[in-house]
């Protein structure tokens, strides 16, 4: 490693820049490592979640050390600027740096002052400072802010660059016309709600944008609060004019009546150039949107999680997908109780469909009843997705009233297909367990059997595998390394939430 140059070196530290602790530990190695690991690091230095940035007193001495005399003579009162920070910094640390998270920074600078006002101060001279030393940004968290940083002379051709931006709809609708002045090119939206009113600001900002890519929405509520008609319908329509570039939509609206359903069902179909669809609002497609989404093509669709809906619904989405679809998520439950009495039909095509079309599938909720076809079925999609990873699986026979004795022959018949034909990849299983059991027996057959493979992953809702016997058998299993973790939750909604 003391070998290779600068360029190779830098090539190695890109693969580790979201891994914080490696790359701090390469910055003791020597001087060269140093000088290639600083730029990546302070590239976006605010984003790791590892570190309690309130707790750094380094990063504010930097901070401080760019402050002019003058400027620190004037906040003297009630701050405690570090001894040193009038020498020269060893690395010009702004230069490198593409992103501003605003609640990170206001972490940092709180360390100097608890005074309002010299950390309102001082986060304005920050951002002065910013706009002066960084040659272009890159993403901006823009949260809690307070300060209308486009009026900063170099702001304009900062914010001309910004590909990512992080908001909510508390900050004043004027905010955004701001922004939505210069920042025209943004790629990645992300939008907290935190208010029932809409914020026209932020329809504007989606207005003006070229190139759209991304966009996600979550209503971040406290208590149920009853939204305006237009909150969500002005997005939504101004959304709907960004379809030529759009490729990732993720929603969670909190609040939907009637008319919202219609209008968001009626521009689905538009988006045609979607690889990600996350629609996780509680509510079910209308028949007459029903039939139209049911023909829709998304040829470069990748990730799909529609929440609450009907298998037959995502049955037709993975028929004209395009083939390329790798990650299918849902509440399985939540499918289950919308289609009561044809369950049993629905799964079966469910299965077949994701083995005809999804052969590069790796993650996957599956739900399907206990019958000796869906077995085999299932077993047939085993053999055939052989990228599957991760694996949420659900057996529940909604006709009859189940026995324990019953239920434990679903456990063994299901252990032993994936001992037969469960693909090398797959590494996470999580079961729901209404008319699925494992005996001590068959669960140790398995885990001896999975020997060999990648350490398994086991998440299940049922308590029986909390019981003393189990616990030590998953226990030996555990030390033996063919079991990496094993988690117990209570609600079924928890592995869907986590997956």
């Amino acid at each position: 490693m003391s070998s290779l140059n600068k360029d190779i070196l830098f090539l190695i530290f890109e693969e580790l820049q979201d891994d914080s602790k490696s790359l701090f530990s390469c910055l003791m190695v020597n001087r060269l490592w140093c000088e290639t690991v600083v730029p990546i690091l302070w590239r976006n230095p605010w984003c790791y979640k590892n570190i309690n940035y309130a707790n750094k007193p380094y990063l504010f001495f930097i901070i401080a050390c760019y402050l002019l005399d003058d400027i620190k003579e004037f906040i003297t009162e009630g701050i405690k600027l570090p001894s040193g920070s009038n020498q020269s910094l060893l690395f010009d640390y702004f230069s490198f740096c593409r992103s501003i998270n605003v609640n990170t920074i206001n972490n940092i600078i709180s360390i100097g002052s608890t005074f309002a006002y010299n950390q309102f101060f001082m986060q304005q001279e920050f951002y002065s400072l910013f706009m002066r030393k960084c040659p272009e940004l890159k993403y901006f968290d823009m949260k809690s802010i307070k300060h209308q940083i486009f009026y900063f002379p170099e702001a304009i051709v900062r914010l001309e660059s910004l590909c990512e931006l992080k908001c909510n709809t508390s900050i004043d609708t004027s905010y955004f016309y701001g922004l939505s002045q210069y920042c025209q090119y943004i790629q990645r939206l992300i939008i907290i709600n935190m208010d029932t009113k809409s914020n026209h600001g932020i329809v504007k900002l989606i207005e003006v944008q070229k190139n759209l890519k991304h966009f996600e929405w979550q209503d971040n509520f406290y208590e149920e609060l009853f939204m305006n008609d237009d909150c969500y319908e002005n997005v939504l329509l101004a959304l709907e004019k960004k379809a030529e570039s759009l490729n990732c939509l993720r929603i969670y609206f909190e609040y939907i009546e009637n008319y919202d359903h219609t209008l968001l069902q009626k521009i689905l179909p538009k988006f045609y150039k979607l690889k990600i669809l996350i629609i996780e609002s509680f509510f079910y497609f209308y028949e007459e949107q029903l039939e139209k989404l049911k023909i829709q093509v998304y040829h470069e669709l990748e990730i799909l999680n529609i929440g609450c809906n009907r298998l037959n619904l995502i049955s037709s989405i993975i028929k004209n997908s395009g083939g390329c679809l790798k990650k299918l998520l849902f509440r399985p439950y939540n499918v289950i109780g919308s289609e009561y009495d044809s369950f049993n039909e629905n799964s079966l095509k469910f299965i077949r469909e994701i083995y005809e079309n999804c052969p590069s599938i790796e993650y996957l909720t599956i739900a399907f009843s206990p019958s000796e076809g869906h077995f085999a079925e299932f077993e047939k999609l085993l053999k055939i997705c052989q990228n599957l990873k991760l694996l949420l699986l659900i057996v529940y026979n909604n006709m009859d009233e189940i026995e324990t004795e019953e239920m434990l022959k679903n456990g063994e018949i299901l252990l032993k297909i994936l001992i037969r034909s469960a693909p090398a990849n797959l590494k996470e299983i999580r079961f729901g367990d209404d008319d699925l059991q494992f005996s001590l027996e068959n669960l140790e057959e398995f885990l001896e059997k999975w020997r060999g493979r990648h350490a398994l992953t086991i998440f299940t809702v049922g308590s029986i595998y909390m019981g003393e016997n189990y616990t030590k058998l998953i226990d030996k299993y555990k030390s033996d390394g063919v079991i990496k973790d094993f988690k117990y939750f209570r609600y079924m909604d928890s592995l869907s939430y986590y997956f």
